[in-house]
């Protein structure tokens, strides 16, 4: 900014002009410093515009250094739902607008239970269908291919949520694209199916490799995010950039019921009847920007909602069944049990914004509804913790007065160090008190890396406790939130809209005021029979179970039993009345990997023989996991000898309502900073030991804007000086 002339004080000797002082001596230099200034300024405002749909190019700086423009992409994804599962293919165009040959990877999210099985790269009228294979092998058949200029495409699972596709040798002005398809079950809970595809991968925040050296082993402890390069990406500001990526969207919904109600309470929707129990759903405005989830719910008609729903599919060597039933409420309600209820609420950065009030909102609400008898505690998290209450406290007007406005106080900052907070709410005083329940309503974004951590902790540390996670904002972690839950005992509640706090935060409190189904157990007639999940969760009112199960012939009877309300509950199902179903096999194959996953992090199984469990189960079925990927090459090099590739990242949208400023600092004068540790208070050392993210920042012409205001600055010096000398 240039310094604006000072006026002087009236009274001021410094008020009269020097006579000897010609009017237009300043001209020069004020010429010269305002070309400087435009030449500074031009750069910054032609970044604002580098963006999709902004009028501009965004250029990132390649792995040599020098930079390139990322390639455009747009995103369609078609799902079909039949029943209780949804077969979804998300299409992915990467288009090249430079002249260079071009690598581009791009992070996307995917349902944390998906099952990825398929991936095309498509070039002109050429389809290559990829292969699955190990890891490693897939990686080294990639980069060859890259290397030897050929087209090729790898689809890495990160988190089982979380992927990458890489796309290599994508010639100039040419666009290719990369298919994917997986299978995914549908949600169901209180008489409401669901379906979420997740648009956008948020930044996480990964805790920094500790520099405590144990003496009995000679080394550092373990890394607690060994992968966080792979699951970071530029993040584009959305005050200085239109948003990019766009995604178009088409559902089939095939019900298998009359249908009632079918809405989205995240985007504008349009919606076709087809038939009584189908129906078309579209985005209203044909395209959206990949920075919210996407929700579907859907209602049976009147009297239509089934309670038991059991399908099969032939598979390869046998038959795999799912069964989704949903138990009855108690007859006669139950007397309330009391409570003791641990309410977390994050206040990291990445909570700024609508997440932030949706948080305090909701965990308001949950103050207000508890009862006479009921004990709670709250607690608050960023990159340090509080505990509002040594120990639980009587839930009496004095307590809720203060608890409240202790909430009302918080404000978003700092980074999200989730471990601590979550062992603290675990932990239980009294662990042999009987006659009480015991919950933790966890409320967050879960925008961290460290899932591992999180999940062995609560395996380890959950005692009688119960796990109910809260997700939210419109981006949140399904992973650690659905898995949290599962090893917890619990449930999750997804809040991504404002309007949802009231209505969500409702349900999820009556459910934990009404007994569980408890003392769950499934048995088959028939011997052989490999079902998951092996041990069944405790179920709240208006929550299905959900089980699958392989096995020769679906023959013979699936019996459920357990305890309503401190009343015996059972439910006979024949298996061969079973519908037809697609696609339940590779949700089994699925299920039974996430639980090999599970007992790897807790114990229950070495890491060698999850692994070998896990890599059997992919291949064979065909899916993408930790161990294994999908790669697809062309046979023809394309690329000319000696030609360069430039390889970048592909950038991402903020998540919307997320704050920009609370996550990433006030200070950055990038339009596309690294999504860098967010403001942890950690010590210096900690800090500068942790290991460094290499991703792609924005450049610019600016060092020769900023040259020619140099040499502009000069000039009118000079011009200044001999005007000086003329005048005198």
């Amino acid at each position: 900014m240039l310094p604006l002339p000072l006026s002087p004080h009236p009274r001021s000797p410094l008020s009269h002009p020097a006579p000897s002082l010609p009017r237009n001596l300043l001209l020069g230099p004020l010429i010269a410093l305002l070309l400087a200034l435009v030449a500074g300024i031009a750069p910054a405002k032609a970044q604002e515009t580098r963006a999709e749909g902004g009028g501009g190019t965004l250029l990132l700086r390649s792995e040599g250094g020098a930079p390139v423009e990322a390639p455009r992409l747009r995103a369609d994804a078609a799902i079909t739902v039949s029943g209780p599962t949804a077969r979804a293919t998300i299409t992915q165009a990467f288009r090249n607008t430079t002249a260079e040959w071009v690598e581009g990877t791009y992070l996307f999210p995917l349902p944390e239970d998906a099952a990825v099985d398929t991936m095309k790269l498509v070039i002109g009228d050429r389809v290559i269908v990829a292969d699955i294979r190990e890891r490693e092998a897939a990686r080294r058949v990639y980069e060859a291919a890259k290397a030897e200029g050929r087209a090729a495409a790898l689809t890495e699972q990160q988190r089982p949520n979380l992927f990458t596709n890489a796309v290599a040798n994508i010639g100039p002005g040419e666009t290719v694209l990369v298919q994917i398809a997986y299978q995914q079950p549908v949600r169901q809970s209180g008489g409401t199916a669901s379906l979420r595809l997740p648009t956008v991968a948020a930044p996480r925040y990964s805790p920094a490799p500790p520099l405590v050296t144990s003496a009995v082993e000679g080394a550092s402890a373990a890394d607690p995010v060994p992968d966080r390069q792979k699951i970071a990406a530029p993040v584009l500001d959305p005050a200085r950039h239109a948003p990019v990526n766009p995604l178009t969207l088409q559902i089939d919904l095939k019900a298998g019921f009359p249908l009632g109600t079918v809405r989205s309470a995240t985007h504008a929707i349009r919606v076709e009847e087809v038939s009584a129990s189908e129906r078309r759903i579209t985005l209203a405005d044909g395209a959206t920007a990949a920075d919210r989830d996407f929700e579907l719910t859907w209602t049976a008609a009147p009297g239509e909602a089934p309670a038991v729903g059991l399908f099969r599919e032939r598979v390869a060597g046998g038959e795999a069944v799912l069964a989704v039933v949903t138990p009855p409420e108690a007859a006669t309600p139950a007397a309330p049990i009391p409570r003791d209820v641990v309410f977390v609420i994050d206040n990291s950065g990445s909570m700024g914004g609508a997440s932030m009030r949706q948080a305090k909102a909701s965990l308001l609400i949950g103050l207000d509804r508890l009862r006479s008898g009921d004990r709670f505690n709250v607690i608050r998290f960023d990159h340090s913790y509080d505990v509002l209450f040594p120990d639980v406290v009587p839930a009496d007007e004095t307590h809720l007065d203060r608890a409240k406005r202790f909430v009302a106080g918080l404000e978003a900052s700092g980074g999200t160090e989730m471990l601590a907070p979550l062992r603290a709410a675990l932990r239980d005083a009294t662990p042999g008190e009987t006659g009480r329940l015991r919950q933790v309503v966890f409320l967050t974004d879960g925008a961290i890396g460290n899932e591992g951590q999180i999940f062995s902790a609560i395996a380890a540390e959950r005692g009688r406790s119960r796990l109910f996670m809260v997700g939210i904002g419109s981006a949140p972690n399904g992973y650690l939130m659905r898995h949290a839950a599962e090893l917890g005992r619990g449930s999750v509640t997804q809040i991504g809209t404002p309007d949802q706090v009231t209505e969500r935060m409702r349900a999820l409190l009556v459910k934990l005021e009404s007994p569980a189904v408890t003392g769950l157990t499934a048995t088959f007639s028939e011997p052989g029979v490999d079902a998951t999940p092996a041990r069944l969760p405790d179920l709240y009112r208006g929550e299905p179970l959900t089980l699958s199960a392989r096995m020769t012939e679906a023959r013979g009877t699936l019996t459920l039993t357990g305890r309503i309300g401190g009343q015996p509950w059972q439910a006979v199902l024949p298996l061969d009345r079973a519908e037809a179903g697609t696609g339940i096999g590779k949700l089994w194959a699925r299920a039974k990997i996430a639980e090999a996953e599970t007992a790897r992090l807790t114990g229950g199984l070495s890491p060698d023989a999850a692994d070998a469990a896990i890599l059997r189960l992919a291949l064979d079925h065909g899916l993408t996991t930790r161990l294994t990927s999908l790669v697809a090459v062309d046979a023809t090099p394309r690329r000319p000898a000696g030609a360069r590739l430039a390889s970048t990242d592909l950038p991402l949208n903020l998540p919307a309502g997320w704050d920009f400023a609370a996550l990433f600092g006030d200070d950055e004068a990038q339009p596309l900073p690294p999504p860098r540790q967010r403001r942890a208070a950690a010590p210096a050392a900690q800090l500068a030991a942790a290991q460094p993210v290499a991703l792609p920042q924005t450049a610019t012409d600016f060092e020769i804007r900023a040259l020619l205001g140099g040499l502009l600055l000069a000039l009118g010096l000079v011009l200044a000086r001999r005007s000086r000398r003329v005048a005198a």
